[in-house]
């Protein structure tokens, strides 16, 4: 196919499904010069590994032409002066940046109360399967598109959740790589010690190959296509409340077996409350420095600081506080000053996560459990429901190591997630894996029902 007509395909989509029609809501803002960078690759003769193809990122990620707003109105006239190193490897690739997808409006990290998928410029994004339910955060955009098939590639960011989270939800592929191979420079941030941005996609194959784009490596679509025989270990401690979802996993263990993989059991040590409560304290710690550092770096921000954007929001309650408040914000200004509880939190968190996983990954390449149960109905109100969920993604997000999901099957009509860890820097081994169980489970894209 031309790149001109998937282009255009994939701008037609959002029109009809995103922005009226279903009104998915997906998409926060098009980049106009789309179709023009699309002919550009229909007249050359190159063959790069993403070329001509439509993709979406993630509004808190700097594209020129694009907000960047992380969904708030405080960023929402800011001109991107530049593109990040993301976006140039993307281009670079022969990727055509269509939009950029709405998300939870500072990625989640503003309230206890936050609904996902609700920023003050882009609404609420809904979910593809169920219109009333949710799309998961923070990446909610970009799992939403990818699943809706707006796209077949799009890219997330993650601190704890944000993508894998989605990707369940909705029914597609995420991967969030060890903090630090992907760049960050040009990402409005939320802690230095666990962001990461990471592809999303219809297929593993699909988000390998993005991957590599990302990391500026060649190694991830290969291990995509790898029959390396890995040994897994089943975690029963990454199992759910429901016994739907589990059951979607004890066939998942099956299938795996009867292709013949490695399993073992693993037993894992379930954080207590002390790991929370470090982990919040952390990233509200690293969050104000981060937020301060970034938005020095943003042109005629009406912003400068995290306090900024605390008063910007009072001033403009109406619009951005009208669903849920900004206490994590406030929390996060109470403890700047306190250098050496950050210290010792990150220190006794980062401790147990690596303990952990090195014991949970001993003898055994991959780790794998649920992800997070069907999706909940929205509730701009009373917020998320977490209660069908797993603390899959906690030590590998304190940690900064991998993980990953892939849809295991359907309750209730909606996508459930499989999920995958590895160690650090483990990304080929973690994406053989989920391959294999791709192949292994045999479900092929998910195709969403758009129920209204």
């Amino acid at each position: 196919m031309k790149s001109t007509d998937a282009v255009e395909e994939s701008l037609g989509k959002i029109e009809k499904i995103d922005r009226s029609g279903y009104a998915l809501n997906s998409v926060l803002a098009v980049a106009s010069a789309a179709i023009e960078q699309a002919r550009f690759f229909d007249q050359q003769s190159l063959e790069l590994p993403l070329q001509g193809l439509p993709i979406l990122i993630k509004d808190n990620i700097e594209v020129r032409g694009l907000p960047a707003s992380a969904g708030s109105l405080a960023l929402a006239d800011t001109v991107v002066a530049k593109d990040s190193t993301i976006a140039r490897r993307l281009r670079a690739a022969g990727a055509v940046i269509v939009g950029a997808t709405n998300l939870s409006e500072w990625a989640n990290i503003r309230s206890t109360k936050s609904a996902s998928g609700w920023s003050a410029i882009g609404g609420l994004t809904a979910n593809p399967w169920q219109h009333s339910r949710s799309a998961g955060g923070s990446s909610s955009g970009s799992g939403a598109a990818v699943a809706a098939g707006l796209t077949q590639w799009a890219i997330g960011t993650e601190t704890d959740g944000s993508i894998i989270c989605p990707a369940s939800l909705n029914g597609c592929v995420g991967i969030k790589p060890t903090v630090g191979i992907v760049p960050r420079d040009g990402v409005i941030p939320i802690s230095a010690s666990q962001d990461s941005p990471g592809p999303m996609a219809q297929t593993v194959a699909q988000a390998a190959l993005l991957l590599d784009v990302l990391t500026d490596r060649n190694i991830y679509a290969a291990a995509a296509n790898s029959d390396s025989q890995l040994r897994i270990g089943v975690v029963d401690e990454w199992m759910t409340s429901s016994p739907e979802v589990n059951a979607n996993f004890e066939h998942a263990i099956s299938r795996l077996q009867k292709t013949g993989a490695q399993l073992s059991r693993a037993k894992l040590a379930a954080p207590e409350k002390r790991e929370g409560e470090d982990e919040l304290f952390v990233l509200l710690y690293e969050l104000a420095e981060g937020l301060r550092d970034y938005l020095d770096t943003r042109p005629n921000a009406r912003v400068l600081t995290l306090q900024d954007i605390v008063d910007f929001n009072v001033l403009n309650s109406a619009a951005e506080l009208k669903h849920f408040g900004q206490e994590l914000f406030e929390k996060a200004l109470e403890f700047e000053s306190r250098r050496d509880d950050y210290v010792s939190a990150r220190e006794r968190n980062l401790l147990w996560a690596e303990q952990t996983l090195a014991g949970g990954l001993a003898d055994v390449d991959v780790l794998i459990g649920c992800t997070f149960g069907p999706a909940w109905q929205s509730s701009l109100h009373d917020g998320d429901s977490y209660e069908v969920a797993t603390w899959i993604t906690t030590a590998p997000a304190i940690a900064g190591t991998p993980v990953g999901t892939v849809p295991m099957g359907l309750v209730s009509g909606l996508p459930v997630g499989l999920g995958f860890v590895s160690a650090r820097n483990q990304e080929a081994k973690l994406i053989t894996a989920m391959a294999q169980a791709e192949k292994a489970l045999d479900l092929g894209v998910l195709k969403p029902t758009f129920i209204k």
